[in-house]
């Protein structure tokens, strides 16, 4: 059986962190819009979460002021505490949210991402979206004077393209900084990635890829494609998703299909598989962070460490996904 994955650098910087980290949506306490996106998670079962992350070998964390407008870098903060995990220990990323707001925002607005996360710092801070009033050249700007001041340690960018990511590299190296990553979609059902030039740049740049919805929600898991009847049971908006409906199980099937056939050869799960593939089909390029809204997903999430598959079975099931997303 081939080695566990060790831990990779984070772009082009000199921290290493484990190929996959814990995303915390879930942790939004169903407050804000998107935070009513998962059930609501009791404190308890959060710091499980986050113990078992833990000592499987995550060592990152990935959260955002508009998950629960704070209540998720708040919940994640205290199931850190509750473990004794001290500052430094573990490596925190949240994103500021620029829809409707100047980059002047990213200022003003830093203290308080700083206590909600407290006594954890900021080490890498993202923009979460393209969209502000504000120039890229404006948001960048402000970021490098964040790093300046020692507020954050890291610059990274989430659902930018191509072009965007460029201008945002461009902007940074003229004050010695490098944008070391760009949170995206991606997973074995959905490769936009590949095709629209970002994965081409992150690639020439190294600039890491961060994989967010790599189970597609729960899709990748095979729970639904072994029992369809299972969507029915699904609450927030995910219950309305043509993906978990009965027809496009039937086109994703063959990809699950493969997976369960190397189950066994790899003593993993299906969803283990899935990731797995994100982290080693690229190299270093790509990390994941995956979700967990119970522990045995987050023992889960992180038993896709344990092992990388073979030359051959990456390109087996990189033919039936292509085949899949082709159709």
């Amino acid at each position: 059986m081939t080695m566990p994955i060790s831990r990779r650098p984070l772009g082009n910087s000199d921290t290493f962190l484990s190929a996959i980290g814990l995303g915390c949506w879930q942790f939004s306490l169903g407050k804000g819009l998107v935070g009513k996106f998962w059930d609501v998670l009791d404190k308890e079962c959060i710091q499980e979460i986050v113990d078992e992350s833990l000592q499987n070998g995550i060592n990152w964390f990935d959260t955002a002021e508009i998950y629960g407008r704070g209540e998720s870098e708040r919940a994640l903060s205290q199931a850190l505490l509750a473990n004794g995990c001290q500052p430094g220990e573990v490596f925190i990323a949240s994103k500021w949210w620029p829809i409707g707001r100047r980059a002047s925002h990213i200022l003003s607005s830093i203290q308080e991402r700083q206590e909600c996360l407290a006594p954890y710092p900021i080490d890498l801070y993202q923009i979460h979206q393209p969209y502000a009033f504000s120039s890229i050249r404006s948001q960048m700007d402000a970021m490098a004077k964040l790093v300046e001041k020692g507020a954050i340690r890291y610059v990274g960018v989430s659902n930018f393209n191509a072009k965007q990511m460029r201008i945002a590299h461009q902007i940074l190296s003229k004050y010695g900084i490098k944008l070391v990553s760009n949170q995206v979609k991606y997973s074995l059902l959905d490769r936009r990635i590949e095709r629209n030039g970002i994965m081409d740049v992150a690639k020439e740049l190294k600039i890491s890829i961060i994989a967010y919805s790599p189970l597609e929600q729960g899709l990748l898991t095979g729970r639904f494609h072994e029992n369809p009847s299972a969507s029915t049971t699904l609450s927030g908006p995910r219950k309305f998703q043509g993906k978990f409906k009965r027809q496009n199980l039937l086109t994703t099937k063959p990809l699950i299909d493969v997976l369960r056939s190397l189950t066994e050869k790899y003593q993993a799960t299906v969803s283990q598989l899935a990731l797995n593939w994100l982290i080693t089909a690229h190299g270093e390029t790509v990390l994941a962070i995956p979700g967990a809204s119970k522990v045995k997903q987050a023992r889960d999430n992180a038993g896709s460490l344990q092992f990388q598959l073979e030359p051959d079975d990456i390109e087996k099931i990189d033919k039936i996904s292509k085949s899949i997303q082709n159709r």
